[in-house]
């Protein structure tokens, strides 16, 4: 009983460089894509979400956050006056300031006012969403459906993806509480 090798006729060789350059349009045609399915922009009526992401919380951690931009591209001026998830009692728009040495976090009872035209960045250490009472921890690589609701424009689903915390977003969300304060009496 002995082994028997096969090899390629001649004839059928000649269509693999045109299959290995096919191939490679291909790939070079997915990378291009890729990042812009990766994207995750939301739009509806004038309204555009860019890149909403969260970060994965801790166990036993009752509040998260939710970040995006949002751009009005229409005429009139629009407010972001809630949101809401099934994965939270409650979401409420945020923002964080500095006033006299002390950080301080306070709601914007109001909505965050968009004006026609132009985009508001829900940012670390700026407004965001604040997501209180998880029903469990947000974990890297989920999505979190979230709805948003506006005054002057429909109300829009997207979903946060909860990305790492990576060494390049901790370089730029750190901070510096040496001599500062934290003040959360605005809650």
């Amino acid at each position: 009983m002995g082994l028997t090798f096969y090899s390629v006729p001649r004839h059928h060789r000649q269509g693999i460089p045109e299959m290995k350059y096919c191939l490679s349009v291909f790939v070079l045609a997915l990378a291009l894509v890729a990042p812009a399915a990766m994207a995750h922009d939301y739009s509806q009526g004038p309204v555009t979400v860019d890149h909403p992401w969260s970060r994965p919380t801790p166990p036993g951690t009752p509040m998260g956050v939710g970040y995006m931009s949002i751009s009005n591209n229409g005429s009139s001026d629009i407010t972001l006056v809630g949101a809401a998830t099934p994965r939270a009692d409650n979401v409420s728009i945020h923002e964080t300031s500095m006033h006299d040495g002390v950080m301080r976090m306070a709601p914007v009872k109001e909505g965050l006012p968009i004006p026609a035209g132009t985009t508001v960045e829900l940012k670390p250490h700026s407004f965001h969403l604040m997501l209180e009472k998880l029903e469990s921890p947000l974990r890297e690589g989920e999505s979190i459906p979230l709805t948003l609701r506006f005054e002057g424009a429909q109300e829009m689903q997207v979903e946060l993806n909860v990305e790492p915390l990576d060494g390049e977003v901790m370089k730029k969300q750190s901070m510096d509480h040496s001599g500062k304060e934290m003040d959360h009496s605005g809650h």
